[in-house]
């Protein structure tokens, strides 16, 4: 089912997007605009990935689903895992399968590779019906004719925060170019722009909310007697971390990018910061008085056109974060 309209059960709209400045990649010659993948293609990597974040969650074993997943999302679950497994080597007793059902795929046409898709699903993690119903958006990519399909993205949102998307009349999607010209703000320079926002709070061009103006004032207004609080927000947009974004009917475009975001802690003497178990399990060096975290983290966003005037048409509207703690530093 490639037709996007049914994309009315919310999920964070997982967006995909060509990897290069020229907004495809050629490789063995291969010119022709073909769709990224077959229904029968997405159907089963949608499984595969499904089984093996099964199999790898319910031993606390990263290497089980090492194949099946990459970019942020990847570098999420397998630090996750890790740090689960250095405590609890014995595996999760409390296994819930994930069940992701109700599938509908989203496939835009290129040229090249990488290639990509989007699986619009119902997860068993939500309570059906009812404003806590949502629906999860899974971004594949695939890198080469022999490579694995893995998964890149995650988003979870209502389903009245996803669009529909533009589709052709063979029912495919249509990917946004890096730097097309038609944004707000080019899917190429979301990241930076983020993480400048967070940093210095320009370029205004992102709408308040939790992962904006109130993640800011909350940076701000952190305070603890006896430590100081310090934070650094990089970009992360190149390779397996591009962003990925599809076009929508309203002339926008829904994009996923990825970001790094390192926070620290300084005690005063005689103070220590404290270790929980998942940053004990990823960290190097000893804390005495400093405790570094460094944590990447995925951004599903909407980013309306640029006016005809030239003018912004409105601003980016972030409806899912997704972070996750990947190192720390003991100093």
């Amino acid at each position: 089912m490639t037709r996007l309209g049914r994309l009315t059960a919310g999920v964070a709209a997982a967006t995909v997007l060509c990897l290069t400045a020229s907004g495809c990649v050629t490789v063995h010659g291969e010119r022709e605009v073909l769709p990224g993948a077959t229904e029968s293609e997405a159907a089963q990597a949608l499984k595969d990935f499904t089984d093996a974040y099964n199999a790898a969650d319910r031993a606390y074993d990263p290497a089980l689903d090492a194949d099946r997943v990459t970019g942020s999302l990847g570098a999420i679950n397998q630090a996750g895992l890790k740090a689960r497994q250095t405590y609890s080597p014995d595996g999760n007793k409390s296994h819930k399968p994930l069940e992701l059902t109700d599938a509908t795929y989203v496939i835009p046409k290129k040229a090249g590779w990488p290639r990509w898709f989007l699986a619009d699903t119902d997860s068993n993690r939500d309570v059906d019906g009812g404003k806590l119903d949502t629906r999860w958006l899974v971004v594949f990519v695939r890198s080469g004719p022999d490579a694995l399909w893995k998964a890149s993205y995650l988003g979870v949102v209502p389903a009245s925060q996803v669009p529909e998307f533009t589709l052709d009349e063979d029912g495919l999607a249509t990917p946004v170019e890096p730097q097309g010209g038609e944004l707000i703000v080019e899917p190429a320079d979301l990241s930076t722009a983020y993480t400048e926002y967070l940093q210095k709070g320009t370029p205004d061009v992102f709408a308040p909310g939790t992962a904006t103006s109130q993640w800011r004032e909350a940076r701000r207004t952190t305070r603890r007697t006896g430590f100081s609080y310090q934070y650094v927000d990089q970009p992360l947009g190149n390779g397996t971390f591009g962003p990925l974004g599809l076009r929508t009917e309203d002339g926008g475009a829904l994009v996923f990018f990825s970001s790094k975001h390192f926070e620290r802690q300084v005690a005063a003497e005689g103070l220590k910061p404290e270790v929980n178990a998942d940053v004990k399990a990823l960290m190097t060096g000893e804390v005495t008085n400093t405790l570094t975290k460094e944590r990447i983290s995925s951004q599903l966003v909407h980013v309306p056109a640029r006016a005809e005037s030239g003018d912004s048409g409105g601003r980016v509207r972030v409806l899912n974060r997704l972070p996750g703690l990947v190192a720390a530093k003991g100093q």
